[in-house]
């Protein structure tokens, strides 16, 4: 069945590739070495009422990530099309799942993108409309589930997930179920929806390959200084994931969460604070470029990060590599750009490269946007103890282990969009 939607006003999630303001040259921007508070204009103003944040500091915060450190998002598509293969059944009849090829133009001459291949999956026997968790994978959708009803990925896949020089093979089926329990989403009563990030565009630093192309002008071979990194356009490819999950009937439409883990789980950051109809997010274990602080000092760094994976990032965030204290705002803005919608930042105890105090402490310098909204249950006074999770809007959790996600993990998850959904 193909369903065409056209995509003209979509708003909420979609910003031109020109910036709207000329922005100083790093080099002239100020020295900051406290963290930029998240309630003051960049001219020097304070923001006092919900108002003033959505129409004024919200707007120049997007400018001000986009423009110095991910670049900017291209325009959603004008026309996007949802072909929907044939559903299977899943967890001795549970469940049903479907593919959805997803296919979309542009306005450069019409051009057609690359297909994202969506794996939808969800409960069968349901009443009413489910919340959905929907993630982006490392290594195909095939990695999920043994089921040889879901397509073997054709595109770029690492190493480490059991390919053939970027090629999967059959072999990989199934290889990451552990790592996403969808049989207990489902039977928590909860959709899931998934996608290869490579779809969009490979890990790689490489702007000839994925998505970028496809948006150049004539005679241009990679992002200009302000256009999107490979972390933006995984973004966007979660968005139009979105666009088709808002069109289910059998899907809630304001109760979509974005789950990502580790480079993902700064997409998954990126993607919700850029996309209200994303009603919660979950960067897991995101660390620096994500939700660690730029200017920490603990774990990866700004320079570190920018010289092992110059293409997450646009051109001009690695100027400020050798000083930090430039950058006019820190990741607790891009975790301000969520409120009043719930975030969780979930850690392990023995990923010290992800900076897991760092990041607690960018829910505290986020705070007060989601102070404007008003309510109860935000954000603990000090960091939770290792295992409880803080469900607040502004959540937190901590866990003995390493940089993984487990079946343990998806359990704390679950918890969290119920106190939320």
């Amino acid at each position: 069945m193909l369903i065409r939607s056209v995509l003209c006003l979509l708003m909420l999630c979609s910003v031109s590739f020109l910036p709207a303001a000329d922005w100083p040259a790093v080099e002239k921007l100020p020295e900051q070495p406290e963290y930029p508070p998240v309630l003051k204009m960049f001219a020097g103003s304070t923001i006092n009422s919900v108002e003033e944040w959505e129409q004024q500091r919200r707007p120049e915060l997007k400018e001000l990530i986009q423009y110095y450190m991910y670049g900017y998002f291209p325009a959603a598509p004008e026309e996007i099309d949802f072909e929907l293969k044939p559903e299977f059944s899943l967890f001795e009849g549970k469940a049903r799942g479907f593919e959805v090829v997803i296919t979309y133009a542009i306005k450069q001459g019409g051009k057609k993108l690359p297909p994202l291949n969506l794996l939808v999956i969800l409960p069968r026997n349901s009443e009413k409309p489910v919340p959905l968790f929907l993630g982006m994978n490392f290594c195909g959708n095939h990695t999920l589930l043994p089921n040889k009803e879901i397509t073997l990925t054709k595109s770029w896949v690492y190493d480490s997930c059991g390919g053939q020089d970027h090629h999967a093979i059959e072999g990989s089926r199934g290889s990451q179920f552990n790592d996403w329990g969808i049989d207990t989403i489902i039977e928590r009563g909860y959709g899931f929806a998934a996608f290869h990030s490579a779809d969009i565009d490979p890990d790689e630093n490489d702007f000839t390959n994925g998505i970028h192309p496809y948006f150049y002008k004539k005679g241009q071979t990679s992002p200009g200084p302000h256009e999107w990194g490979t972390i933006a356009a995984w973004a966007w490819g979660a968005q139009r994931a979105v666009d088709y999950l808002v069109t289910n009937p059998n899907v809630n439409k304001n109760q979509i969460a974005l789950i990502g883990h580790s480079r993902l789980g700064k997409t998954a950051l990126l993607a919700a604070a850029f996309d209200e109809r994303i009603a919660l997010s979950i960067p897991h274990q995101a660390g620096c470029g994500g939700t660690a602080p730029n200017r920490g000092t603990v774990g990866e760094s700004v320079e570190i990060i920018n010289r092992a994976f110059p293409h997450w990032f646009n051109n001009t965030f690695p100027k400020f590599s050798q000083d930090v204290n430039r950058i006019p705002f820190d990741q607790h803005s891009l975790v301000a750009l969520m409120a009043p919608r719930p975030v969780l930042l979930s850690n392990a105890v023995e990923d010290t490269w992800a900076d897991p105090e760092g990041q607690f402490l960018m829910l505290k310098e986020a705070r007060p946007a989601f102070d404007l909204y008003g309510g109860d249950n935000l954000l603990d006074e000090e960091q939770p103890k290792l295992g409880k999770l803080s469900a607040g809007r502004l959540g937190y959790y901590i866990r003995e282990g390493n940089h993984s996600m487990t079946r343990g993990d998806w359990q704390v998850f679950l918890n969290y969009a119920d106190t939320h959904f």
